[in-house]
Parts: structure tokens; C-alpha cells; sequence
């Protein structure tokens, strides 16, 4: 049975994100037809050449066979190589990637504001392709373009439990986009973008609003970029540890 607990402490969030992470992008690999690797460490989603290889570090303390794995999965990878270590335990400097740093940040349950604008759950085939051009031009993947559609987000992402996509409208026009993932009792949230063309009108903020609407008994976790980090300690979120990324640099 899924568990929900009342509140999670700051030193749980690194775990309670990575086990999330990795609940995201197994669904989102299974969903692409790619393949999901799953070690008591570390959970890998190895795609094609334009997707990459996904990486979500689990635990802080990779044993000498996982390391070796993980380093043997990023040496073939076919495309460009992303690892999530929420711990920041994992020196992956042997394989010439740059890293960077981000917050874990963790939310009680509690309730939460109405959004300015209307924020409706991607659940007809035209939302969901607004939501993944939104992603993909607020996020600049590159990766991602000349766009195909379904390929970022493919179709049968939204059936998957747990799993919601979220899109802000403006005059009935899509402006933002976010998806949600609840997981275990906790709730998380990614991609949280605006379109290029509504930026600094408070999207994102809607966004944000009306996800966690839905999940507000739930303590909530994600990863804050620098720009989305003053946005999310508005609405309660506090920093819990420091999360490392590691990227190939090709």
C-alpha cells in the first residue's frame, strides 16, 4: 500500500527525490520504449541518440561494481549523458563530465493559493503537445529539436500512475507547463517552464499553484534551479541539501 506521510524531514528529501526522480523517468523510459536499468543505486534510462542516457543516483554509497557500471553505461552511452545525484556523494569526475550544484528543497503538506490563471491537467492529445513545446523552449533541449512530436512527452505518459502534466493557460492561449509525480506518498515536481512569449507575468507561479493543489496533504520535493529557487521558497519550500548533476560535455 502506498504510504502517505504527514511530513518528511529535511535529511529525508535527498532520498525521497531520488526514489522520485526515478519513478519519472522509469515511466517516461517504459513510455519511449528505452531502456530502464534498475540497481539497488542507481537507476539508469539508457535512450537514443537524442534523448541520452538518464542517470538517478539512489543511495550515497555506490558500491565498486555500480560504480563500475555506471561508468561502463556512460562510455557507451549514444547520446548526451545526464546523472542526478541528490546525495552529492558520488564523485563521477573520472569520466570527464562537468557538474554543477542545485537545491533539493522540501515542502509540508499545507494548503496553498488559487492560481491567477487556469491551469488544466494535459489530458487530450493537443495539451500534451503544448506542454512538451513549452518544456522544450523554456528548458532550450536542443537536444529535443527539429520537434517530433510525442517524443519529449510520449502519449501514453499520461496513464501512468502518479504521473500529471500540467498546463497554464492565458486567455485560453498555452503559457506555462509543469509535470507532477506523487510517489510513495510524496509528491514532486520538474519541468516547470514558461513559453518564451509570457515570461515575467507570473506562470510559473500559476503552474506551481495548481499542482500542488492537487498533492497540498502531501510533503512535496524538487530540484530548484538558481532562477526557480525564489519562486518555490514563496510557497514554503526549503532548501535541504545540495544536489549534484553531472553532464558529458560533448
Amino acid at each position: 500500500m502506498t504510504t502517505r506521510p504527514p511530513s518528511l524531514t529535511l535529511a529525508e528529501a535527498p532520498l525521497r527525490q531520488a526514489r522520485n526522480s526515478a519513478a519519472l523517468w522509469s515511466a517516461t523510459g517504459l513510455t519511449r520504449g528505452h531502456e530502464v536499468v534498475r540497481r539497488r543505486g542507481f537507476v539508469a534510462v539508457d535512450g537514443d541518440a537524442r534523448a541520452g542516457l538518464r542517470i538517478l543516483v539512489q543511495e550515497p554509497d555506490l558500491d565498486p561494481g555500480e560504480l563500475a557500471e555506471l561508468g561502463e553505461l556512460v562510455g557507451r552511452a549514444g547520446g548526451p549523458v545526464l546523472v542526478e545525484d541528490p546525495f552529492s556523494a558520488t564523485d563521477l569526475s573520472h569520466l570527464a563530465m562537468r557538474n554543477w550544484q542545485m537545491p533539493v528543497m522540501l515542502r509540508p503538506p499545507g494548503p496553498v493559493g488559487a492560481p491567477s490563471l487556469e491551469v488544466i491537467e494535459a489530458r487530450k492529445a493537443e495539451d500534451l503537445r503544448a506542454a512538451e513545446r513549452i518544456v522544450i523552449e523554456g528548458f532550450e533541449l536542443t537536444g529535443f529539436e527539429p520537434y517530433v512530436p510525442g517524443e519529449l512527452f510520449p502519449p501514453a505518459l499520461i496513464g501512468q500512475p502518479g504521473v500529471d502534466v500540467f498546463v497554464a493557460l492565458h486567455e485560453g492561449v498555452p503559457a506555462g507547463a509543469g509535470v507532477s509525480v506523487v510517489d510513495d506518498g510524496v509528491a514532486a515536481h520538474y519541468w516547470i517552464g514558461t513559453a518564451t512569449a509570457f515570461r515575467s507575468r507570473g506562470v510559473g507561479r500559476a503552474v506551481m499553484l495548481g499542482a500542488l493543489a492537487r498533492v497540498a496533504d502531501l510533503p512535496a520535493t524538487l530540484t530548484a534551479s538558481k532562477l526557480g529557487r525564489p519562486l518555490y521558497e514563496s510557497l514554503g519550500y526549503t532548501v535541504a541539501a545540495p544536489a549534484t548533476w553531472w553532464a558529458s560535455t560533448a
